[in-house]
């Protein structure tokens, strides 16, 4: 009886131990993905959009292809996210200019301007991550419906948006120690976030 006991209680340590594994290494391969995927620049928003649509196959169904997942789903959310994808970059090259010109200058001025520009950038990252979850979660619904929903999700709640900002920075910060680990983590973990956020309770069907 005792050693029946001690082995169904490994064998429930090694379950937990290898869920605890599967929830760093699919986010982790979703992120290679993307990483992989978003050296094109124009491509990084449908491709964070994938990422999210992996991310919830994952949660919902217990789908493990994450990192293949993401590049299945890459075409489909192209098609239609290209034109965007191309604004926000160009709009996240033109805060990275301005921030650049800014830090050289040691006016008042320059550093409110600076200030503005970071503002700025927090709020595109936000919105663009509630926009990539509800994009993953709805995938044959409409970009103009994916943008209303990302609104409600990312700033009629302050705490909603601090949290999505907060786990963009904490997951960087905390995967430094790690090689590539802000690479890795830095878009999974905020858009896991989002997708919690926005449908809190999967239901998983395997």
């Amino acid at each position: 009886m005792t050693l029946s006991l001690s082995v169904a209680g490994r064998g429930s340590g090694r379950g937990r131990l290898l869920r605890v594994l599967d929830r760093i290494a699919q986010p982790a391969a979703a992120g290679a993905a993307f990483v992989v995927i978003a050296l094109g620049v124009v491509t990084w928003l449908p491709a964070l959009a994938a990422l999210a649509h992996t991310l919830q196959r994952w949660r919902s169904d217990g789908d493990n292809r994450s990192f293949t997942g993401v590049f299945g789903a890459f075409p489909r959310y192209w098609r239609v996210l290209w034109r965007h994808s191309a604004l926000t970059a160009a709009a996240v090259s033109v805060l990275a200019a301005n921030s650049l010109f800014l830090t050289g200058r040691s006016s008042p001025y320059a550093f409110v301007l600076l200030a503005a520009q970071a503002g700025l950038g927090a709020a595109l990252f936000v919105h663009c991550t509630a926009f990539a979850a509800h994009a993953g979660l709805a995938p044959e619904e409409p970009p103009a419906e994916w943008h209303r929903r990302a609104l409600a999700l990312a700033f009629a709640s302050p705490a909603r948006g601090t949290a999505l900002l907060g786990a963009a920075v904490s997951a960087v910060v905390l995967t430094l120690p790690v090689p590539l680990g802000p690479l890795l983590f830095g878009p999974s973990v905020p858009v896991l976030l989002a997708l919690h956020l926005a449908a809190p309770q999967p239901e998983r069907t395997t």
